[in-house]
């Protein structure tokens, strides 16, 4: 059934893309899009060889003289290689999730180290843990080039110096217990890749998100992940596909490493911070489903206790 709600879903996509970009040019650019989900041109067999994906030349020609709509259409179409992309390394995040549960239970933390807009994915992804999952703040720890004022505003060859990452990470303490992320996408960024390697010298565990195959980046970790998304639509521009197959990954990365630590219970967020209205109406809501109170009672309790977990718990030993 889900093969066929997909298949569904790609066949009407298709016709909708016959129609936008003409049959013509739509047959010629599945032709070079879909070859092993890559977005590689099949065509083109040093393609298949090329170590640097990331800035090869885009597929489309005179994009600024497109109307709007084309380009949206056409980013769109780019956009759903991602996910097909991401799938490819599964296998390799699974190997990750599995080694970052076991050290995290022994007391280790995972760190993120990026550049530009990989430095602020993992900064996005590590400040969402503790208000997501009620994780202590030092548990998920993004590192980006040129420190914190690099978040808003590029500072100028932060990521060309190969020494610096450690030196940030050495603020924390770092042990042989924690885990190391390196996310660049061109895989060669110093900044990223001087971490990892001092990391795995002191006995870390290290990893990496990447974009390009067989960059000095994979080759300087444990686990490398590399996503092939192919050629940016804009030339170059890794905050785009690269940059969403990041995201994708960091997402797979710490809810499956806050599932299987007990963060999850059923499919519901019960150690989430309750930082707003929204969050303690959704609270008030988890509490009502698996309880008999009322949304009065649940929510005097919710705010009570400060935990959904908290409030289900002593609710079902006062009840068995």
């Amino acid at each position: 059934m889900q093969f066929i709600t997909q298949t569904t879903y790609f066949v009407k996509f298709l016709h909708c893309s016959f129609k936008s970009l003409g049959i013509s040019s739509y047959f010629k650019y599945v032709c070079k899009s879909l070859s092993c989900h890559s977005g590689l041109h099949p065509a083109d067999e040093s393609m298949n060889k090329n170590k640097n994906i990331t800035e090869t030349s885009s597929k489309y020609s005179d994009i600024d003289c497109w109307p709007v709509k084309k380009i949206l259409e056409t980013m769109n179409w780019e956009d759903t290689l991602v996910p097909l992309a991401v799938k490819e390394q599964i296998p390799q995040i699974e190997k990750l999730v599995v080694a970052l549960v076991e050290r995290i239970k022994s007391g280790g933390r995972l760190f993120y180290l990026g550049a530009g807009t990989s430095g602020r994915l993992g900064i996005l992804d590590a400040s969402e843990i503790p208000p997501t999952f009620g994780a202590p703040h030092d548990l998920v720890i993004g590192l980006i080039a040129g420190g914190d004022s690099a978040i808003r505003k590029a500072v100028e060859s932060a990521e060309d110096d190969p020494n610096q990452s450690w030196e940030d990470m050495a603020f924390y303490a770092p042990t042989a217990k924690d885990t190391v992320v390196g996310i660049a996408a061109s895989g060669r960024t110093p900044y990223v890749i001087g971490g990892v390697t001092r990391a795995r010298k002191e006995g870390l565990l290290t990893a990496c998100i990447t974009n390009n195959p067989g960059s000095a980046l994979a080759a300087a970790v444990d686990i490398p992940i590399e996503v092939m998304v192919g050629p940016e639509f804009v030339t170059g521009s890794t905050r785009m596909k690269s940059g969403t197959s990041a995201k994708l990954v960091l997402n797979m990365i710490t809810t499956g490493a806050m599932i299987k630590l007990g963060k999850v219970k059923g499919n519901k967020m019960v150690d989430m911070q309750l930082t707003n209205q929204k969050l303690v109406d959704r609270g008030t809501r988890m509490i009502m489903e698996e309880t008999t109170l009322d949304k009065k009672e649940a929510k005097r309790l919710l705010l009570l206790y400060g935990s959904v977990r908290k409030v289900q718990d002593i609710w079902k030993s006062e009840h068995k």
